[in-house]
């Protein structure tokens, strides 16, 4: 037995000598080449959140945007889009931007004022006649100016969207004079402009998240709201409200905020790449969305018994009268080098305020 023992000990150290210096032992798997991952490492990865739904001129602009990106830098760039707050919310998504854990945003103006008061200019009651004007406004001296405030913060103002003029909506009274608004209570965007507004209007304002909204207005704990037609439809705010007024009063538009220290880290030929794809955006998006709201407010006569009242010449002259004194009160806050440029705008394209 001890000799078989032995050659069977013999037979088994040889095999095991040929395995580790005939043949070797591999220390890990092969690795398997797969083209489609090839770069990936290299690859510039930009998250994008915003607060709105996707069929809303910011949620298609934002989609397009990335598809811009990443076709104009063969797919070295991608954006990824969280829309509908899904990622963060607008009550938090600016300290967010800043934590650099999302890389761009795009806030209604509104509610970045209290950070950056001089955007408070934006919202002041019936700022802008009409989309040229607007347009003016950022092409020329208001939007340098109020770009440059955001690099305090360690932000990079990448643009201005343009989604529509406001319209009011009530469950109580069609809103036709100022009266029609006291004793309601309205969800308003934290903005103190915004708030002087509808203070002297008569009503309680409720700062609120954009997509608790509708519970708000469902359940009656909101009277009403303001919005563009794109948002009041896209969150069927129409269906749980009784009356609209088209009054134009104000703009909702966002600005495109890109985290500081990520756009300083990005080479020239990105920040080239980023910059034209968000131009050519920003253009779409200004000639698509006027025709967006247009149609949707033609959705909305079709598919609800709301009433919609659109606000006459004489009726804009009282609101305009009860909201006047909101520029006074602002212009310290704002600056009054904005304010006078503004006035410039508004007196090329109608009365001034």
């Amino acid at each position: 037995m001890k000799p078989l023992f032995g050659i069977i000990v013999f037979i088994i150290i040889g095999i095991l000598t040929a395995t580790v210096l005939g043949f070797g032992i591999p220390s890990s798997p092969p690795k398997v080449y797969d083209a489609d991952q090839a770069g990936l490492d290299d690859r510039i990865v930009i998250k994008f959140s915003h607060v709105v739904a996707e069929n809303t001129p910011k949620g298609l602009a934002a989609q397009m945007f990335a598809d811009r990106v990443e076709e104009k830098s063969n797919g070295q760039i991608q954006v990824e889009v969280f829309p509908n707050g899904i990622l963060y919310t607008d009550g938090v998504e600016i300290e967010a931007l800043q934590r650099g854990d999302v890389q761009i945003i795009a806030p209604a103006s509104s509610k970045i004022s209290n950070m950056f008061p001089a955007w408070n200019l934006l919202d002041l009651p019936y700022a802008f006649p009409n989309h040229a004007a607007i347009q003016e406004a950022f092409e020329g001296k208001i939007g340098k100016q109020l770009f440059k405030k955001l690099e305090a913060r360690n932000i990079k103002g990448l643009a201005f969207w343009i989604n529509g003029f406001k319209q009011v909506t009530s469950n109580e009274r069609p809103l036709i004079v100022p009266e029609d608004f006291r004793g309601q209570r309205f969800r308003i965007m934290p903005s103190e402009v915004l708030e002087s507004q509808f203070t002297k209007m008569g009503v309680t304002t409720e700062i609120m998240s954009f997509n608790e909204v509708y519970r708000g207005l469902e359940t009656g704990y909101l009277d009403g709201q303001e919005n563009t037609i794109s948002n009041i439809y896209s969150k069927r705010f129409y269906t749980v409200q009784k009356y609209m007024t088209l009054s134009n009063h104000g703009i909702i538009g966002y600005t495109v905020l890109m985290n500081g220290d990520f756009w300083n880290s990005l080479s020239d030929e990105h920040q080239d790449i980023i910059t034209e794809a968000m131009n050519e955006t920003t253009r779409w998006l200004s000639d698509n969305a006027i025709k967006m709201n247009q149609a949707q407010l033609e959705r909305i006569k079709k598919e609800s018994p709301i009433q919609i009242h659109v606000q006459t010449p004489e009726e804009r002259n009282l609101w305009r009268k009860t909201l006047r004194s909101v520029y006074a009160e602002y212009e310290s806050v704002i600056g009054k080098n904005l304010v006078e440029e503004l006035r410039k705008i508004q007196n090329k394209y109608e009365e001034p305020f």
